[in-house]
């Protein structure tokens, strides 16, 4: 369960109802308005939220474009490490691979370390990355799956060109809004999630007949998630 927001109390308070419903793991962002002023108090807002859930595993979620929280996630582990428990790992949306690969090889791998950046996971791959979590993949699966395989079979040059279709249809996320076009894609899966809430932009019937016409020439049909049959 994602947890995260501007206060520690309530995310406590989640924290406490996903260990009583049983869940695998929570996950936890770091505040965004007023921030931790350095990794140290971000670590004691993980160890309270931690403390919250003592039996379920804990997973930060770096994603500092959105929260601002611009802190290497190497220097993270060290302050957690032994301190926080339940701590298992990082769910990393960053592009800063050098201190990637630092958090990977920290204690021999004592950590789980889960790429969050879809549109250049061959890079994390060629790293040594075992996991990974991401918007697209619940559209697009195939596509990440043909891609993975590729890579770990030697066929370097079809995985770069499964990358390129990730990175095409991940423009289209730009072009049309941002985050919003993540569930225009999964109508075309034939999973209509609704709209966004304010504050995010939705497109109109205009916009969604255009970037329907963009994802076909993008040949998504051969690499599009299939929805469950009810």
């Amino acid at each position: 369960m994602f947890l995260g927001g501007t206060n520690i109390n309530e995310c406590k308070e989640l924290a406490q109802l996903a260990e009583a419903e049983g869940v695998d793991a929570i996950s936890f962002t770091s505040p965004f308005y007023f921030k931790p002023a350095n990794v140290k108090q971000l670590a004691k807002c993980c160890a309270e939220v931690a403390s919250a859930a003592p039996n379920t595993a804990f997973y930060y979620y770096h994603i500092p474009v959105l929260t601002g929280g611009h802190f290497a996630m190497i220097d993270l582990l060290k302050e957690v490490d032994e301190s926080v428990p339940t701590f298992r790992g990082i769910k990393y949306t960053h592009e800063d691979f050098m201190d990637f690969l630092s958090c990977m090889n920290f204690k021999n791998g004592k950590y789980d370390l889960l790429w969050g950046r879809d549109e250049n996971m061959l890079s994390s791959l060629v790293l040594g990355c075992k996991g990974a979590v991401g918007s697209t993949y619940n559209y697009a699966a195939p596509l990440y799956h043909d891609l993975i395989d590729a890579y770990h079979r030697g066929h370097f040059e079809k995985a770069v060109s499964l990358q390129q279709q990730s990175i095409d249809m991940i423009t289209l996320l730009g072009k049309y809004g941002g985050i919003a076009t993540g569930k225009a894609y999964m109508k075309l899966v034939d999973l209509d999630c609704g709209a966004f809430r304010l504050p995010v932009n939705n497109m109109d019937g205009a916009a969604f007949a255009a970037f329907r016409k963009e994802v076909e020439e993008l040949g998504f049909d051969h690499f599009k998630s299939i929805a469950p049959s009810h």
